[in-house]
């Protein structure tokens, strides 16, 4: 896939971006030398913006749809307030495993919840509100957790989707590939809900942010 952002642009915006530190810094360290797939946890970019989003909405229920090895995890329980919790699905028991480890390590261990198991079948038994949903797991699916999760969202609750380009891939319509179709699928949906307003920022590898119009406040 050719490059979607110029790498002089990538590296400028990494040098002026707080760098992961403290046990994020250590889970993400592990992560880059212990996994096969190492960009598959949220780059420091994207946990940057998350920190963001729950420091500016003074966020204190977040749902994270996808735990790998916790350092998104991490970094949105560092964010929140005294009180906040995170809860997190993960279906592969021995990633989750790995990730409760990074979170033991946590000073903020018991602001997170993790809950193995499909995501899918988790979030039909969580009521919510949540102030922030994180999603960031099996692509193709993400139709599916949209449904399950924008009605669970609090007044002024955030969606945050990761991965719209899939390295470009999902810009293809022709692209086979389940996980592209889903993010097509996914972007759609969300572009035509007429209860929401939604930005596709090109941060990472692209995040897709979604919230209730003005007018569709409760």
């Amino acid at each position: 896939m050719a490059e979607l952002v110029d790498p002089a642009a990538e590296r400028y915006a990494s040098e002026h971006t707080t760098a992961f530190e403290g046990a994020i810094g250590a889970a993400a360290s592990w992560t880059k030398g212990n996994t096969s797939s190492p960009g598959m946890m949220a780059g420091v970019a994207e946990a940057r913006l998350l920190e963001a989003l729950v420091v500016s909405s003074r966020a204190m229920q977040v749902l994270e749809i996808g735990t790998f090895t916790g350092v998104g995890t991490l970094s949105l329980a560092a964010a929140l307030p005294p009180g906040g919790r995170v809860t997190t699905l993960e279906i592969d028991e021995d990633t989750a495993a790995v990730a409760q480890r990074h979170i033991a390590a946590s000073p903020h261990a018991d602001r997170i919840e993790l809950i193995i198991g499909d995501a899918k079948e988790t979030l039909r038994r969580l009521n919510g509100p949540f102030d922030l949903v994180w999603m960031d797991a099996w692509k193709a699916d993400y139709p599916a957790y949209y449904e399950l999760v924008v009605g669970k969202l609090a007044p002024n609750g955030i969606i945050a989707a990761d991965n719209l380009f899939r390295g470009g891939g999902a810009l293809d319509p022709a692209s086979g590939d389940p996980g592209n179709q889903g993010i097509r699928t996914f972007a759609r949906q969300v572009q035509d809900d007429t209860r929401m307003h939604n930005v596709l920022l090109t941060i990472g590898d692209g995040v897709m942010l979604a919230w209730r119009r003005p007018d569709e406040q409760p």
